[in-house]
């Protein structure tokens, strides 16, 4: 049951699409102060758990931090991190006598103090009094989650070939280095099945752009791409460059499309294409008119695009570089520059990149009338992203397109997937990944995947096989790095045999992970569970985050350290281990405890459940020549029930779609 509660005034984000009726009592189980913003408060026993809140740093439990929900650009996700890239202020409280799901749908920054300044108190807090707050009971964490997902609407279907390896790379310069790319798999039989176009492939940084003369007329180029059985799926930002000539700037002008300052006149930033205007994609007709421009690309034969820069990421604008100059100049006038002066100059500098200074100087026309970007800054890549999903449904109604973001609110999660942002390649990334992809299910987003390999930084062998070792069970399957550090295709390593092996057992694995993300989203499930909600009374399993249940049958617990010879694996249940070992699979039943299990880096192994089994298919080079008629079960389980379809069509509640799978 879920009940609404209304603060001050709420901007409408559309996150909750569910008719629910406001409550005229106060708020249960929190205590209330309005003294100054909204604060509210419950008091913890030390039992006590906390879970949710999306996109975040540290553990599945949350308790023992201060979370901000604010989309934020910073790539570092330390544990001393605050805000990532999505803002998801949804929670469950798991107490001894009570558990209760609680969202907070406010747009502006909300802070979770969750048993951090008072280590028995869980406080959040908004400068903002406009919010609604939803409260939602249930007979298990399952079931306020399911209520949850109902009232948010369901989550997003990707085309199934969007299942398939994919990679990615910032300097991809020409047609040339993709052909690369893709021989360089194809002539090691690796599977792979899209590579993707960073902001190379646009002419000067501009949206809804190509450069011919590095990629020459995109549709040919697509099509040749095609008949590999390789999509080509490029990114779009936020920013539209400045520029007399540049028809989606001038239509922009033209109809007061972009964001304004408070005066008006629109808002100035710098990003990759220099200086820009942002599309006001709260305002329902700019949005409208930035979607209808992802159709210059789909009628090239795209089929998939990623949203990035959507929190949205600003370098610096007009307003910070004359107020920069003016302190320069101020520091000039004295005969010499001073230590205190150099620090202003640097600190000054060093601050300017998505500063609360200029979100504070965007505003935006919505149908609510005229807001500062500061009160609403969490809904910007929300609904850009929503935008493009709409500009897709009208390119072609019958057919699922490819698509993410990097910025999110909940509500995104009907339009499509997330990545978790520009990490780094860092082992300690492995299990963040690992650890926020409950948080991400419970929110409604589905498709989700990290940077295999990491963005940032240089990725080691070891660290890439370790990586694709989760990553071939996340449904967004993408190796992407930075320009300038050291190439990370699979091809680039010594013995790529032992990348195939590892992407193989993911094609392998494709119908089952196909079939379990279709269920999550059909009924409003999570693919990813945490032991904690699977054994609720196991004290071992409720204590274990390093390892999740991956559907209803597998579990999962990566490597995520370096030199490694294996890992302690906790089994809350007897299970059967699988390992891959040189692409042959063997099995071995292993009885409920604690057990080390070795695992060289250029194998995997995971865990079916008693009683349970799985689909596996031959493997492919690609997505579209897997043979579903190939399937096996494995597993000590008698019999599984695939939902299959073809793939690209949005018939999925055809019942011819399931099919029960018995052992022969």
């Amino acid at each position: 049951m879920i009940k609404k509660f209304k603060f001050g005034t709420p901007f409408e984000t559309d996150a909750v699409v569910k008719s629910i009726p406001l409550e005229s009592s106060s708020l249960p189980y929190f205590e209330t102060d309005t003294t100054e913003g909204l604060k509210f408060t419950l008091p913890l026993s030390k039992e006590d758990a906390v879970y949710g809140l999306g996109e975040s740093v540290r553990g599945i439990n949350k308790r023992g931090y201060i979370y901000r929900s604010f989309c934020s650009d910073d790539p570092n996700q330390t544990e001393g991190t605050h805000s990532l890239y999505g803002a998801h202020n949804f929670i469950v409280i798991s107490t001894k006598d009570k558990t209760f799901g609680v969202f907070f749908d406010c747009p502006s920054t909300v802070t979770f103090d969750i048993a951090f300044t008072y280590y028995d108190k869980l406080v959040i807090s908004s400068d903002n009094t406009n919010m609604y707050v939803y409260i939602i009971d249930g007979d298990s964490i399952y079931d306020i989650i399911r209520e949850f997902r109902i009232a948010i609407g369901m989550s997003y279907i990707p085309p199934m070939w969007a299942f398939g390896y994919t990679q990615s790379r910032w300097s991809y310069a020409d047609r040339d280095s993709v052909r690369n790319v893709v021989k360089g798999y194809r002539d090691l039989d690796i599977p792979l099945d899209a590579v993707y176009l960073d902001i190379d492939y646009m002419e000067r940084y501009k949206d809804f752009t190509v450069d011919e003369k590095a990629f020459g007329d995109l549709k040919v180029f697509a099509d040749e791409m095609k008949a590999e059985n390789i999509r080509l799926v490029p990114i779009i930002d936020a920013g539209v460059k400045i520029e007399e000539g540049y028809d989606v700037y001038e239509e922009g002008i033209k109809n007061n499309y972009f964001c304004t300052d408070k005066d008006g006149k629109p808002f100035e930033a710098c990003v990759w294409p220099g200086m820009t205007h942002f599309p006001d994609f709260l305002n329902p007709e700019a949005r409208l008119w930035f979607g209808e421009k992802y159709k210059i690309l789909t009628d090239m034969g795209i089929e998939g695009f990623w949203n990035d820069m959507n929190e949205p990421a600003i370098f610096y604008s007009q307003k910070s570089v004359d107020n920069a100059l003016k302190l320069i100049k101020e520091y000039a006038k004295e005969d010499t520059l001073t230590l205190q002066g150099f620090e202003d100059i640097k600190n000054y500098f060093g601050s300017r990149q998505n500063c609360d200074e200029d979100y504070s100087s965007i505003y935006h026309n919505t149908p609510q009338g005229k807001y500062c970007h500061k009160d609403v800054h969490n809904l910007f890549g929300y609904n850009m992203t929503r935008s493009a999903a709409a500009g897709l449904l009208k390119a072609d109604p019958d057919k699922r397109f490819l698509l993410f973001s990097r910025a999110s609110y909940i509500g995104m999660h009907r339009y499509s997937g997330i990545w978790t942002g520009d990490n780094f390649s860092w082992w300690s990334h492995i299990l963040t990944e690992l650890k926020v992809l409950p948080g991400l299910n419970m929110c409604g987003f589905l498709y989700v995947g990290a940077d295999l390999g990491g963005f940032g930084y240089d990725c080691s062998r070891d660290l890439l096989l370790r990586w694709l070792s989760l990553g071939i069970f996340t449904p967004l399957m993408r190796n992407h790095a930075a320009c300038a550090t050291r190439n990370q295709e699979c091809y680039q390593f010594e013995k790529p045999e032992d990348f195939k092996h590892i992407i193989d057992l993911r094609y392998r694995l494709i119908p089952y992970l196909y079939s379990e993300y279709m269920k999550a989203a059909k009924n409003g499930e999570m693919m990813f569970k945490p032991l904690a909600f699977e054994y609720p009374d196991d004290l071992v399993a409720k204590c274990t985050e390093d390892q999740l249940i991956v559907g209803n049958e597998i579990m999962i617990a990566p490597v995520y350290t370096q030199n490694a010879l294996g890992r302690y694996v906790y089994l809350p249940e007897d299970m059967t281990a699988v390992r891959m070992q040189g692409g042959e699979l063997t099995f071995t039943d292993m009885k409920k405890g604690h057990h080390f299990v070795e695992i060289p880096e250029n194998e995997v192994v995971f865990f079916i459940r008693s009683d349970k089994a799985i689909p596996l298919c031959n493997p492919a080079k690609c997505v579209e020549e897997l043979d579903l008629n190939t399937l096996e079960l494995i597993g000590n389980g008698k019999e599984y029930v695939l939902y299959t379809d073809d793939g690209f069509a949005k018939d999925y509640d055809n019942p011819e779609n399931l099919k029960t799978l018995k052992k022969q």
